[in-house]
């Protein structure tokens, strides 16, 4: 088994691993910091972390991964409820958390160690009676031990840990690597919260495995992306709610646009980025965001390659050693690439997890025969092979008038509608339809709103008359969880 991470156990030297803030740490401080947790925690079976976005989480993850034990990153903004599902599930041999950090009551009676990262300079020094161990390149950890134990939103019951081994870890950033031609030169900026896979694998595992640097800015704002990049970052990770804010601001901020165009990549994932947002950044800056599709279970699926065409409202094609096919309900593999025929993605290869902590109910149900992960997601292929996701099977796929209708095209369609703030499509029952759809809008102007019949026209012209609203619910915004993803079940009913 070859190190996770080369550039803490080959030549762990001067150049900066991690920065949040004004804080940060060398690759030999984050070799010394992260190998005092491994000598900590090496024999457990699984240690929570208390995911704050702050060198402390970084340090206890790089530091559980070094030692071959499975790391479980906590939600801060968790309730008490889903805190005591997570920790009775994970059943963790103790707590990582930052000194001083106060945790909750749910916690209290967890054993704790504090992540001492005292000395934020240059270079660290392990306290004196505590001295940092030489690390090894975690001998004895093998390609499918649990590298993470990531819990689902639980959006259809209580959260549910799977269990990601450190290949899936590997290949996906990997491919990530070849896709992105991301290499040690590379600096990451990005303000994702460290408890989901998109902040936390592949906004800082991602830099430690190529032996390059992130900078996260703590709390995201426009100013903070153009400062890094001005300051030396040459890639960006965001999700869609961010870049709307950028998007927003650039008209105004000639010094967000420079900046933005002196970017190698910025990449958008864990929800699809409004086709009207990359078209305003794109003619501020010149260069255009690139997506990518994963989830959870599977991290990273498909991507459009730095090399590729970034081709607004598609997440690329299938990554290196990923198998990818839409299947019909059936489970009938799909051979149109039409752009238009609907199917579930399914996938398949060493980026999966591999069990559903202590369910295997679920975790049989989750796979076909033939070794598929059922996603859940709706999606289309276009001839030459790109993805298009048009929503989740639960609440994005609409069967109306005899056709299958992802809710995501309409919604792109909705928001280049010049009324349009934001906007959610989903379907509910119509005697002649079988069921219509609902638009949810969040109006530009609250004290002019678009009217159904404008709405509908504008959505017919650019889709087709089918796929246009048949009813209109305006709101004054919409419910969206951490990650800027729209929760669609929490939408009022009635």
């Amino acid at each position: 088994m070859s190190s996770l991470f080369p550039a803490l156990t080959d030549d762990p030297g001067a150049r900066v691993a991690l920065r949040f803030g004004d804080r940060s740490l060398t690759y030999a401080g984050l070799a010394a910091a992260a190998g005092a947790v491994a000598a900590r925690v090496r024999g457990a079976e699984r240690v929570a972390v208390w995911a704050t976005p702050t060198l402390e989480t970084a340090v206890g993850v790089v530091g559980a991964l070094l030692a071959g034990v499975a790391a479980v990153p906590l939600n801060p903004r968790s309730g008490t409820k889903e805190l005591e599902h997570i920790l009775g599930d994970s059943a963790p041999s103790l707590v990582l958390a930052g000194p001083g950090e106060e945790l909750p009551q749910a916690l209290a009676e967890r054993e704790r160690a504090d992540v001492d990262v005292h000395d934020t300079g240059a270079a660290y020094a392990a306290p004196a009676e505590t001295p940092a161990p030489a690390l090894s390149p975690e001998a004895h950890a093998g390609d499918g031990d649990p590298a993470l134990v990531v819990y689902t939103s639980g959006t259809t019951g209580p959260p549910k840990g799977a269990v990601l081994p450190r290949r899936a870890v590997a290949a996906t950033l990997d491919a990530l690597a070849d896709a992105w031609q991301w290499t040690a030169e590379d600096v990451l900026v990005h303000g994702l919260p460290l408890f989901h896979v998109h902040g936390l694998v592949l906004g800082v595992l991602g830099p430690l495995r190529r032996g390059g640097s992130v900078r996260h800015l703590g709390r995201f704002t426009p100013e903070g992306v153009a400062r890094e990049l001005d300051g030396g970052a040459t890639m960006l990770f965001g999700v869609p709610t961010m870049y709307h804010r950028i998007a927003e601001a650039l008209p105004g901020d000639p010094g967000l646009a420079r900046a933005l165009s002196g970017a190698r990549l910025l990449v958008s994932g864990s929800a699809a980025l409004p086709v009207h947002d990359h078209e305003r950044i794109a003619a501020a800056t010149g260069r255009r965001v690139i997506e990518r599709y994963g989830m959870t279970e599977t991290l990273m699926n498909t991507s459009v390659r730095a090399d590729g065409e970034a081709r607004a409202g598609t997440v690329g094609t299938p990554l290196p050693g990923v198998e990818l096919r839409l299947t019909e309900e059936d489970g009938t593999p799909l051979t149109a690439f039409d752009g238009e025929t609907v199917g579930e993605i399914q996938v398949r290869g060493p980026n999966l997890f591999t069990a559903y902590l202590n369910r295997p109910d679920a975790t049989a149900a989750a796979f076909t025969a033939d070794g598929f992960f059922r996603t859940g997601d709706m999606a289309v292929r276009d001839p030459d092979g790109y993805v298009r996701i048009v929503g989740r099977k639960a609440t994005d796929l609409i069967k109306s008038g005899g056709y299958k209708i992802g809710a995501g095209e309409i919604e792109n369609a909705l928001l280049e509608h010049t009324a349009v703030r934001e906007a959610a499509v989903t379907g509910e029952p119509d005697g002649d339809l079988g069921e219509r759809i609902v638009a949810w809008v969040v109006p530009a102007d609250p004290h002019s709103p678009p009217g159904l019949e404008e709405l509908a026209a504008h959505v017919a012209a650019r889709l087709a008359p089918h796929k246009r609203p048949r009813a209109l619910r305006l709101l004054d915004a919409l419910p969206r969880n951490d990650m800027g993803k729209i929760m669609k079940r929490a939408l009022p009913r009635g």
